[in-house]
């Protein structure tokens, strides 16, 4: 019993009906189970659906499903004698996937006689008047009464007594239909597993165990020793079962726990059913059945995929865990969504009460001629009410039945992974295994979603005047619920920022358009920045290197609803820019993706960058790629307004240095300040560097200053800019590091170097 123990892995699934399951699929071929798991739901999975009471000697059906011995005999329908049994067989164990789709189109339900009426190959076949069974299930009588002597079958041992010619047998279940062949009910295999399940459960429902020492009216045992094999009460243990000693080594086990190992039997050596000497210890992949070796001599299955029984034993096992792992996920997503349906039922309930009494109060306000409205506009919240408990019920109690066949089917199959016959195993494994995948496949996508919301969309208008107080009525309409802010579409590039939003779930107001809204980057007020009907916007201009709050909310005609959760958006700390074709003089010629300029003109033309700039530190390079030492070409920045076909710095809108092959001047407004000794001449850089902080501009010739600060007091925004004529070629340079000389004050060390 150790050896085995230590041949198990476990897997376990959070049910509130089952206990854990540990199985052996790969090292040992042992499977046991808690016994002390709610079994009540598996009761219908062990009923007979013709008897409605508990399987005796139950027979299994092509179809998967099974019936009592004694059931199927009572249920037989003569078919003409024209017919050829031949046509359909009775054995379960040869039919194929493909036998189970003819069984279907040879099955026929009448709902006009509230019968069964089965075609098993022929054109005719008597129809029957059918009866209910206890459990609900309608079945056939027998079709002709049979003599007193063959009302009765024998045991296990005997034979069945005959049965009329060309019978043919429907399920009670899936009412398919098939004859007999001339083995009759011997054709279909004895669930010997189901046997078992019954006898366990059954023995699960007897009285509490009782100690086997008490001497007068035993008390009920609290725990069972292993080795001793007796169940002992608390007294009885302390005096028989001291814990010292050779008993100190003893395993005590609950009551519950040894009530299942004494009923655990040797594995049964299942023997042929052609061949009664001989032992089942193969099996036919293709017939889907355990065979002996005799059954191999002979040549039935010579041309067959034929396995080791244990192998096939195990990988069934195995199969029919993971399909059930499956159906514990559904069945647990079923139970969470019961609960979230019942909530429900509170939520709307709790609504209902609320919304009447809002409109009881409005109608109480209006005059005397209200009242005779008042009592048609409750009637229909009252409707309103009353649909969506019914909706909400009627969703709980079907998925409640769904769940209570879920459950069942599930305890049975964890009772049937119990059995140590592998050949009786196999001969139900893979029915049970298409019945779980097929009941997995009913837990749908969809099936868990609410089908009502529990939000009564109803507002009353009370604003008409008294006459026309008779067509006064609901709007069907409530301010737009709060928009939900889609985080993973949000995004900022330079000094753009995207946003995008959408509406709750499960939210049916209509939506005319949407507001968002974004303070000023610096904890400052909201202001708009997009009206309209989409759902995603991109924002641009945005100072770098800030962070920016933002917020939408959406408005219909019955008002404007609340605000989004407020999502703060960093905008980035370097940029990356290009000269901006759209802004630049018509003379200007852009080239390596806007990067390199000239001009065909001899006249000064301006050309700027496509970002602009109000906040932090910025620094960027020009290097020079031609230049034949007359032109004067100017660097520096300038307003979104400067002139296009000046210097730049002629005007009050820039600020520049301008410089030829020996010296620089810094110009604004076209006023000439600090002349400084040095130039530039072919493969020289100009560096222009802006700093908010200190409001100061700042340039450079091949990485030194060039003169002193060039401009103070600087404030706004500002985009960089440039002017040359057709004797010079520049490249812009962007993303570079603070010149080393510079060293940012204390006001700017948040700020962003580009």
């Amino acid at each position: 019993m150790d050896a085995e123990k230590d041949d198990r892995w476990q897997y376990t699934q959070q049910l509130s009906d089952l206990s854990n399951i540990t199985t052996s699929l790969e090292l040992g071929d042992t499977i046991s189970l808690r016994s002390e798991f709610k079994m009540d739901e598996m009761e219908e999975e062990l009923k007979c659906p013709v008897c409605g009471s508990f399987f005796r000697e139950p027979i299994l059906l092509p179809c998967s499903h099974n019936i009592c011995l004694a059931c199927a005999r009572n249920i037989l329908v003569q078919t003409p004698d024209a017919e050829s049994p031949q046509s359909s067989r009775a054995s379960g164990s040869g039919l194929s996937d493909y036998d189970y789709l003819d069984l279907d189109k040879m099955s026929l339900y009448s709902e006009a006689d509230s019968g069964y009426g089965s075609y098993g190959g022929f054109v005719s076949a008597p129809t029957t008047p059918c009866q209910k069974s206890p459990n609900g299930v309608r079945v056939f009588p027998p079709a002709v009464p049979q003599p007193p002597a063959q009302h009765h079958l024998l045991g296990h041992q005997g034979s069945l007594p005959p049965i009329p010619r060309n019978s043919c047998i429907t399920c009670p279940q899936c009412h398919r239909s098939l004859n007999l062949d001339e083995r009759g009910l011997r054709g279909f295999a004895k669930n010997r597993v189901l046997e078992g399940v019954v006898d366990r459960y059954q023995q699960s429902k007897a009285a509490a165990l009782k100690c086997q020492l008490c001497e007068k009216s035993p008390k009920e045992a609290t725990v069972m020793c292993e080795q001793c094999d007796v169940f002992y009460c608390d007294p009885c243990r302390l005096r028989c079962h001291p814990p010292r000693g050779p008993l100190a080594k003893h395993r005590l086990v609950p009551p519950a726990h040894g009530r299942v190992s004494r009923r655990t039997s040797p594995r049964k050596i299942s023997t042929c059913t052609e061949h009664e000497l001989e032992n089942l210890s193969m099996y036919c992949v293709q017939c889907k059945m355990p065979v002996c070796y005799q059954c191999l001599e002979e040549g039935k299955h010579g041309t067959h995929e034929v396995k080791a029984l244990g192998a096939m034993w195990k990988l069934h096992k195995g199969q029919l865990s993971q399909a059930l792992n499956i159906l514990s996920d559904r069945a647990t997503e079923a139970k969470e969504f019961l609960v979230q349906l019942r909530n429900m039922v509170q939520h709307i309930q709790e609504n209902g009460v609320e919304f009447e009494a809002c409109l009881v109060a409005q109608c109480d306000a209006l005059i005397d001629a209200l009242n005779r409205r008042k009592a048609q506009l409750l009637t229909r919240v009252n409707k309103e009410h009353e649909h969506k408990l019914k909706v909400v019920r009627d969703q709980i109690s079907h998925c409640t039945v769904k769940l209570r066949q879920t459950t069942g089917l599930m305890e049975y199959c964890v009772e049937v992974i119990k059995e140590n016959d592998p050949s009786g195993f196999l001969q139900i494994s893979d029915a049970l295994i298409r019945r779980v995948h097929m009941t997995e496949g009913q837990w749908g996508k969809g099936t868990l979603t609410p089908r009502m919301t529990s939000d009564f969309d109803l507002t009353l208008d009370s604003g008409p005047l008294l006459q026309t107080i008779h067509q006064l009525d609901f709007v069907q309409m409530k301010v737009p619920a709060a928009p939900m802010l889609q985080l993973e579409e949000c995004c900022t590039i330079n000094n753009s920022a995207t946003l995008s939003w959408k509406q709750p779930p499960l939210s049916t107001i209509a939506v005319d358009g949407y507001i968002l809204e974004l303070d000023d980057g610096n904890g400052g007020q909201y202001r708009e920045v997009y009206v309209g009907t989409e759902t995603i916007c991109t924002v641009d201009g945005l100072h770098y290197n800030s962070t920016y709050m933002s917020r939408v909310k959406a408005f219909n005609t019955s008002g404007v609803g609340q605000y989004s959760k407020i999502l703060a958006m960093q905008t980035s700390e370097i940029a990356w820019f290009t000269f901006d074709p759209a802004s630049a003089h018509p003379d200007i010629i852009l080239s390596n993706d806007n990067l390199t300029v000239t001009c065909n003109s001899y006249d000064d033309r301006v050309v700027m960058g496509n970002s602009g700039f109000s906040r932090g530190v910025h620094y960027w390079e020009i290097t020079v790629d031609r230049y034949d030492n007359h032109p004067d070409p100017a660097f520096g920045v300038a307003r979104g307004d400067v002139l296009k076909d000046v210097m730049l710095g002629k005007d009050d809108r820039a600020w520049a240095m301008y410089v030829d092959n020996n010296r620089s001047w810094f110009m604004h407004n076209n006023s000439h300040t600090n002349r400084t000794d040095g130039g530039v001449s072919k493969g020289a850089t100009v560096g222009v560097l802006l700093d908010f902080t200190r409001r100061v501009l700042i340039f450079l010739i091949n990485d030194e200053q060039q003169g002193p600060v060039a401009f103070e007091g600087i404030e706004g925004l500002y985009y960089p800019a440039i002017s040359l004529n057709r004797n010079v070629q520049v490249t812009l340079h962007t993303g570079l590091p603070i010149p080393d000389f510079y060293t940012p004050g204390e006001a700017d060390l948040s700020g962003s170097v580009c």
